[in-house]
């Protein structure tokens, strides 16, 4: 007998498949020649049959050449820092899209000669914050203080409040990423209690600015004092503000949340935000304040090594001057639309016998934004083992577990996924063993908004 091994096609034969020959110059040759390694490794080991071997290669391609899976964000924090932030709106796609090639980032068609980089999205943010007298954008907000230490405080001092020392993520801590810079700070007041003089008795011939900055993730309460930006203005030394969740305006919903307009008004000479959070754009950091301290930081050698690539200021651009983003319209969706859509959901769900129920919750900001606001919403509760099955399904869905159920939160779901949701659950449902996880039937909760 011969050994069916024998049988198994040869890579180059395999590549020059049609299928898998298209693969190649979609997802390029790498990924299309594993996916064949792989498939002739089962038959050798007799998993599959030798004339399957295609096919089998065909099936376990990847359907994108990057690694990257889009996530349906179900957990209730419109800006989620582990999936990404803030979603992009269509318009800031398409702009990306247009952008992907050769573009005028830096080229005046007209005059045929180099031009200002991005001046889209310069004249953009203007328009949306009048109050400041230049604007400048780099790669995120932690971009943006560094770069002022450097141009501005270099071997000078930072007068900081000690309750501002913030954490910002992962580790990073904001008076380590100034000192990194050869900037020196000057520490002031208490963890609870910094009052206007303690700014004052700092300030000498080496203070270079005063820096504020929106405490991230927490809020201080009870016995405690904060000097505003007017006060601090009115004592001579640069006011920076740090602001960080990117709220340009006031927003009715979040009436604590510091904001840029606001601040230059006050006085501030300089604003730093992301824009990645409240504004719904993509990943930055913005400048805005007064026009000669923006230029000095504009022409500093460092702007050059945190100045932006040619999509992010496309996308910015268009999250400007475009239509509402989705964190935004997340924000502003009314409880009851959503309970609306999570009867809608559940009573679909237990016609299939998924014990689903409709959920009252909260859902919060989220990326260090509007610490302890918490916004009404409605969910769709599951048996908490859905939730493994939710995120690594076809489509990859991240919700919450929480008192034994797992919880999918439509506040961070724009109703146009609803039918991806329903379907995602539908299928980890039908993948699921019998078990608590897929009951056959029964009560699973009142399916109501009452």
């Amino acid at each position: 007998m011969s050994d069916s091994r024998r049988r198994i096609p040869s890579t180059d034969a395999l590549l020059a498949e049609p299928r898998l020959a298209r693969a190649v110059r979609t997802l390029g040759r790498p990924l299309v020649k594993a996916a064949v390694t792989r498939a002739q490794h089962r038959a050798r080991a007799g998993e599959i049959a030798p004339e399957d071997v295609a096919e089998a290669a065909v099936g376990s391609l990847p359907e994108r050449a990057g690694s990257l899976r889009p996530v349906i964000n179900a957990t209730g924090v419109l800006v989620h820092t582990n999936l990404g932030r803030a979603p992009l709106s269509d318009a800031a796609l398409h702009a990306v899209g247009a952008a992907a090639g050769c573009t005028d980032v830096e080229f005046d068609l007209v005059e045929g000669r180099r031009a200002r980089r991005g001046r889209g999205v310069i004249a953009a943010l203007s328009e949306a914050v009048p109050d400041a007298g230049a604007v400048h954008v780099v790669n995120n907000n932690a971009a943006a203080l560094l770069l002022c230490a450097v141009a501005l405080a270099g071997g000078r001092e930072i007068v900081i409040s000690r309750g501002e020392l913030v954490e910002i993520g992962d580790g990073f801590r904001i008076p380590e990423l100034l000192a990194s810079t050869g900037s020196r700070l000057r520490e002031v007041g208490t963890t609870n209690r910094t009052r206007v003089r303690d700014y004052d008795e700092a300030i000498g011939p080496d203070t270079a600015f005063l820096l504020k900055v929106h405490p991230s993730n927490f809020r201080v309460t009870g016995f405690t004092a904060a000097a505003g930006v007017a006060e601090l203005a009115a004592l001579g030394p640069p006011v920076i503000v740090d602001i960080g969740s990117g709220l340009l305006a006031p927003h009715p919903l979040l009436p604590e949340e510091p904001d840029a307009a606001t601040a230059l008004r006050a006085g501030a000479a300089l604003v730093t935000a992301s824009g990645d959070k409240l504004l719904g754009g993509p990943q930055a950091g913005l400048l805005l304040g007064d026009a000669g301290i923006v230029e000095r930081l504009r022409r500093h050698p460092a702007a050059r090594a945190l100045r932006v690539d040619k999509l992010t200021l496309a996308a910015l651009e268009a999250t400007l001057r475009g239509p509402e983003p989705p964190v935004r319209a997340a924000l502003a969706a009314a409880e009851s639309d959503l309970c609306d859509r999570a009867c809608t959901l559940v009573r679909r769900l237990r016609e299939e016998d998924v014990r689903a129920e409709v959920v009252h919750t909260a859902a919060v900001v989220g990326g260090g934004g509007a610490p302890g606001v918490r916004l009404p919403s409605a969910a769709v509760g599951l048996p908490e083992g859905f939730g493994r099955l939710l995120r690594t399904g076809t489509v990859a869905v991240v919700g919450r577990v929480e008192h034994g159920r797992c919880v999918l939160d439509l506040r961070t779901v724009p109703e146009a996924e609803d039918r991806a949701l329903l379907d995602a659950v539908l299928a980890a449902h039908r993948s699921a063993r019998p078990s608590a996880d897929r009951p056959d039937g029964g009560d699973g909760g009142d399916p109501s908004c009452m």
